[in-house]
């Protein structure tokens, strides 16, 4: 079997811009990557079949990016080959850390290898878009400035600290975060410099607070030791660190209900590294 990592991912900050028609939202953000990954194996067959296994619990067939990944390039390329797949699942499940898009856009870079498909990856993110609008930025494989519904994408070089993420025990529902009315839909577009001075929040914040106790509990004990933010629609937050035993030293204090790890921001993502 072939063996490839799925990073989790971070937005250092989160702002919405507008709802667009179609129901979705624009927005800005910065994605960066972590090097705590899920690991996927790929073992090619040429009967076309497609299969797949994961670790995960309860997760439907019909949810499972990685084989909706899977048939989605087996449709573009029209390709005779098949594949099983084995994903070990590490990046908790509806914590805002982009496991399941990057599970997706490493089986789309996996199988364009073991297919011998040579797409490039301006082709290959669009087709991830279909599968979520986080795809494209692991497709792309470079921390980045992000745009529209998060498929504009400007590669950034960030400083690469260490975080401490808190898993507060609970799963937090993105399209319930997105379709609540008190959420701030109207954040006035800001610059680079502007996030680089500090001018900068996760908007979905306040809304996860109300709805998710847990998740407030968490903010707030971590908000003691260094600056607490919500990554993405939550359920985990996080908070940075210049030195990993720092990092360290908070963890051991982890109250037992929660789950917590420590990960170093990385400005290539370790699919491609």
């Amino acid at each position: 079997m072939n063996s490839y990592l799925a990073p989790a991912k971070l937005n250092l900050f989160l702002h919405i811009i507008s709802r667009r028609p179609d129901g979705y939202h624009n927005l800005q953000t910065i994605f960066q990557f972590l090097d705590y990954c899920d690991e996927l194996h790929f073992k090619t067959r040429d009967d076309g079949q497609l299969l797949c296994h994961s670790t995960a619990k309860d997760l439907p067939p019909e949810q499972d990016l990685v084989l909706r990944a899977a048939r989605l390039l087996k449709q573009y390329s029209c390709t005779s080959l098949g594949v099983e797949i084995q994903v070990d699942k590490k990046i908790p499940m509806g914590g805002g850390l982009g496991g399941g898009s990057s599970d997706a856009a490493t089986t789309l870079l996996a199988l364009n290898q073991l297919w011998h498909l040579q797409l490039s990856t301006n082709i290959l993110a669009p087709l991830g878009l279909k599968l979520g609008a986080d795809v494209p930025v692991f497709v792309h494989g470079r921390a980045a400035w992000a745009e529209g519904v998060g498929d504009h994408l400007m590669p950034v070089t960030l400083e690469e600290p260490w975080y401490l993420v808190i898993h507060p025990g609970c799963q937090v529902s993105t399209a319930e975060i997105f379709s609540a009315p008190d959420l701030t839909r109207n954040s006035t577009p800001i610059t680079l410099t502007q996030y680089q001075e500090g001018q900068t929040t996760n908007v979905c914040t306040p809304v996860v607070r109300r709805r998710y106790p847990p998740v407030a509990q968490a903010l707030d004990w971590l908000d003691k030791y260094s600056p607490a933010r919500l990554t993405g629609t939550g359920a985990c937050v996080f908070a940075r660190f210049n030195h990993k035993i720092q990092a360290e030293e908070i963890r051991a204090k982890l109250p037992s209900q929660w789950q917590g790890f420590i990960a170093q921001g990385k400005n290539i993502s370790p699919t491609i590294d």
